[in-house]
C-alpha cells in the first residue's frame, strides 16, 4: 500500500512552488497524497523565516502534529523544509524530538531519500541535509501545481544583495541561475498542461542572466518566452529598484502578455533608513525610477514592501515614508513591522530599539494612508473596461467569478465556471478598497 503525504506551505510564492516541487517528488518516489495531516503517513512543513515568531509558530504546530497518534500509537512522520530549517538546523531536532527529517532550501530534491532512511531508522537519530547543492535544475513536469490557471516558475535562486534586514542570503544561498532554455521548456509544458498565465519567481528575479547564453538578461528572457502560444499573461516577483533597466522597462511596454504591474519594493521613505537597510538607493532615486516607469508606461501599476519601526527610524523618518506613500500612490502595498531576523547585520549591529507600541501605531497609520489610496485607485476605474484572466470562483458569492486585471487588481463579475481560464472584458461598476465589481462585456476581448 502507498504511503501518503501532505505537505504544509508557509510564506512566499516561491515556497508555494517548492512545496509543488516536493509533492512531485514524492509522488515519483510511489508516495500519493493526502486529504489531510490526520490521514497522512508523512508530514512536511515547508517553512519560512522572514517574519516575526516564524520559529515559534513551526515549534507550536510540531507540537500538535507530535500528538497525533492512531489506534496503535503511531504517529506520522514528520520533515521540516525551508528557511526555518535551513537557519535552526539540529536545533529543531533538539526542541521537537518527534522531527524525522529536516531537509535545507537548497536540498528539497533528497526528501524523498531522506523519508525512505528516516523510516528505515525508525525513530532514531533524524536524517538532516542542509547541503549548498549549486545545481538548480529540476525534472521537466514533475511539479504538482496547485494552480489549474496559473505556474509559477523559479528562475533564480538566493540572493547576494545582503539587505540589513533580510534574512534571506542566509537562508537560500547565493545567487544560482537556472539555464535559459529549461526556463522556457518548462514555460512551455505549463502552458500544454492548460496554465495560461506564468509568473517568474527569484529573490532578485531582475537579475537574472542565462548562464547558457551570456547575452540573455531578464529583459530577453521575458522575450524568451513571449511568443509561446497558448500564454496568455506572465508576471514576475521581485524585482530590486536596483536592477530595473531601460531593457526591463521596455519589455514591459512593449510586449502585450507582459502584465502592466511592477511590484518595486521600497522598504522605507527614508533616505537614512535605506541607508542604514543597505538598499543602495535613496528616496529620490526610487522616486526618479517610479517617474522614468509612468513616463514610459503610463498605465501601469505599481505595488511596493514597506517595513516600519526599523533600528533608529524617527517620526521624522517615518513621515518621509507617508509622504512617498501619498506620492508614489502604490496600487497596494504589504507592509511589516520590523522584527529581528537571525544573522542579519541589523540583528548583529543594531539595537531593536523602536518600542512595540510605536511599530504597532505607525503600521496601523501607514495602513490607514494607503487604504484610502487604494479605494481611490479602484474608484477611478468605475466606468472602464479591464481584460481580466479569470482565475476561479469568487470569495464572496458562488454565482460570480474572479480574476486579475493587467495591472493585478482583483475583478469580480457574474459568470459561469467555463470562463474559467479564459480573459474577458469587464465592465466596471462597484470598487472597494481590495477589489473591483464589474458585469462581463458581450464583446470580444481585445487582449492578446
Amino acid at each position: 500500500m502507498s504511503r501518503r503525504y501532505f505537505v504544509e506551505t508557509y510564506g512566499c510564492q516561491m515556497n508555494v512552488h517548492d512545496s509543488e516541487r516536493m509533492a512531485g517528488l514524492l509522488e515519483e518516489a510511489g508516495f500519493v497524497r493526502a486529504k489531510g495531516v490526520e490521514d497522512a503517513d508523512v508530514v512536511v512543513i515547508n517553512t519560512c523565516s522572514v517574519r516575526e515568531k516564524a520559529e515559534d509558530k513551526l515549534y507550536s504546530r510540531l507540537g500538535e502534529i507530535g500528538s497525533m497518534v492512531d489506534e496503535h500509537g503511531r504517529r506520522p512522520l514528520v520533515a521540516v523544509a525551508g528557511c526555518v530549517a535551513q537557519q535552526e538546523g539540529a536545533r529543531l531536532a533538539k526542541r521537537s524530538p518527534w522531527v524525522d527529517v529536516i531537509v535545507g532550501t537548497q536540498a528539497i530534491k533528497m526528501l524523498p531519500i531522506l523519508m525512505r532512511d528516516a523510516a528505515e531508522r525508525d525513530g532514531r537519530a533524524p536524517q538532516v541535509d542542509l547541503h549548498p547543492y549549486e545545481n538548480v535544475s529540476f525534472p521537466l513536469g514533475l511539479a504538482r501545481r496547485g494552480d489549474r490557471v496559473k505556474a509559477y516558475i523559479t528562475i533564480i535562486e538566493g540572493c547576494d544583495e545582503y539587505c540589513s534586514f533580510c534574512v534571506v542570503p542566509y537562508t537560500r544561498g547565493h545567487e544560482r541561475m537556472r539555464p535559459k532554455r529549461e526556463i522556457v521548456a518548462e514555460v512551455e509544458e505549463a502552458v500544454a498542461s492548460g496554465r495560461r498565465e506564468v509568473q517568474l519567481l527569484g529573490q532578485i528575479v531582475n537579475h537574472y542572466r542565462a548562464p547558457d547564453d551570456p547575452g540573455c538578461d531578464f529583459a530577453g528572457l521575458l522575450e524568451a518566452i513571449h511568443d509561446i502560444r497558448g500564454l496568455l499573461r506572465i508576471r514576475f516577483a521581485s524585482p530590486h529598484p536596483r536592477h530595473v533597466t531601460p531593457r526591463l522597462v521596455e519589455a514591459i511596454r512593449d510586449l502585450p502578455k507582459v502584465c502592466r504591474h511592477l511590484h518595486l519594493p521600497v522598504q522605507s521613505g527614508s533616505t537614512r533608513v535605506l541607508q542604514s537597510m543597505r538598499r543602495r538607493y535613496g528616496r529620490e532615486d526610487y522616486l526618479r525610477l517610479v517617474d522614468e516607469v509612468r513616463g514610459a508606461v503610463p498605465a501601469i501599476s505599481i505595488s511596493t514592501d514597506m517595513i516600519v519601526g526599523f533600528p533608529g527610524e524617527t517620526e521624522a523618518d517615518f513621515a518621509d515614508t507617508v509622504s512617498l506613500t501619498e506620492q508614489v500612490r502604490f496600487s497596494s502595498m504589504f507592509s511589516f513591522k520590523y522584527s529581528e531576523r537571525p544573522n542579519t547585520l541589523a540583528s548583529k549591529r543594531m539595537p531593536d530599539d523602536v518600542p512595540e507600541g510605536v511599530k504597532g501605531r505607525r503600521l496601523a497609520e501607514l495602513q490607514e494612508v494607503q487604504r484610502g489610496i487604494q479605494t481611490r485607485l479602484h474608484e477611478e476605474a468605475i466606468g472602464t473596461e479591464v481584460d481580466v484572466l479569470v482565475d476561479g470562483c469568487s470569495r464572496r458569492r458562488r454565482t460570480e467569478l474572479a480574476g486579475r486585471s493587467s495591472g493585478n487588481a482583483v475583478v469580480n463579475f457574474p459568470g459561469v465556471p467555463e470562463l474559467i481560464g479564459t480573459l474577458v472584458t469587464v465592465s466596471v461598476k462597484r470598487a472597494g478598497p481590495h477589489s473591483l465589481w464589474g458585469e462581463a462585456s458581450h464583446r470580444p476581448c481585445k487582449s492578446k
